[in-house]
């Protein structure tokens, strides 16, 4: 039997169209729609153009005159989902192709990602490959690493912009994430608000460095975590991770987040250790096309 449910997509271009529209649905559900919530935030704050010069496209899908999926995508970044269904992947696949919306490919919780990009397959013949699979964890009770590391956390500033360029762009080609943002706007966003905390050693040699989103509906994202190579295996991420955390927790952030690739059981453990429990599983597809 042919379900009577209608899939009514509303895309739009505008941000505070989108926002009247699915901010409340996004802030009912802070920990799953992270990236939704803090993304949205810094359009917001810095502008559309915040990532580039092709104009983000939104959307969100109406049943029964409630919001229950949200999706965006600020080029030259994949498209990201909330949770949907397979007949809503399937719609929204159908809605993007028949616009001609480039889509580089998609992010999204495990089933939804697959289902996806399993429909943009079908509507354009394209080819889907998995990049990544993440984890996202949240806080529960705080346990900071000790001993812990000698050297102390601080919080980066203007001096540290070159630094910080430099150890996102090592960190951003590391996830396959490369060129798809210059270090210097990234530093320049993260300093605007004192969004990076970086270890450093006794002589006052930074090491490694941990990052976290602003405060959005309740919730925070620890991101990014990196130590340059050769400095691994000597405590510097657990503690100025745990740092990070420990002064959300503090600000009264009612949820502390972060994402780890499940390729990388060091990073997990480490996390889990420090308090991180698991809430769930999200993938990152590529889409190549014929001519690539």
């Amino acid at each position: 039997m042919t379900s009577s449910v209608t899939y009514d997509w509303q895309l739009t271009r505008d941000l505070d169209a989108f926002l009247g529209r699915a901010g409340d649905f996004l802030r009912s559900r802070p920990a799953q729609h992270t990236v939704a919530l803090t993304v949205t935030d810094r359009l917001r704050r810095r502008g559309t153009g915040e990532f580039g010069e092709s104009a983000p496209v939104f959307g969100a899908l109406e049943r029964d005159g409630a919001v229950t999926a949200a999706f965006f995508r600020t080029p030259p970044y994949r498209l990201n989902l909330t949770p949907l269904d397979e007949r809503g992947a399937d719609t929204l696949a159908a809605l993007l192709a028949d616009a001609e919306i480039e889509v580089p490919g998609v992010s999204a919780d495990t089933e939804t990602a697959a289902a996806f990009a399993a429909a943009w397959q079908r509507r354009t013949g394209g080819t889907a490959a998995l990049l990544r699979s993440e984890r996202l964890y949240r806080l529960g009770d705080l346990a900071v690493p000790e001993p812990a590391p000698p050297g102390r956390a601080r919080v980066a500033g203007e001096t540290d912009r070159d630094l910080l360029a430099r150890w996102y762009t090592e960190f951003a080609e590391a996830i396959g994430e490369g060129g798809l943002r210059t270090g210097d706007a990234w530093a320049e966003d993260r300093i605007s608000y004192g969004g990076i905390t970086l270890w450093e050693t006794p002589d006052g040699t930074p090491v490694a460095m941990a990052g976290a989103t602003p405060p959005i509906a309740g919730q925070l994202r620890v991101a990014p975590v990196y130590t340059p190579a050769h400095l691994r295996g000597r405590g510097y991420a657990g503690a100025v991770t745990a740092e990070v955390s420990r002064a959300a927790v503090a600000a009264g952030l009612q949820e502390v987040l972060l994402f780890t690739d499940l390729a990388n059981p060091t990073s997990n453990g480490l996390y889990q250790r420090i308090g991180y429990r698991p809430v769930s599983d999200f993938a990152t597809y590529d889409f190549t096309y014929d001519g690539e």
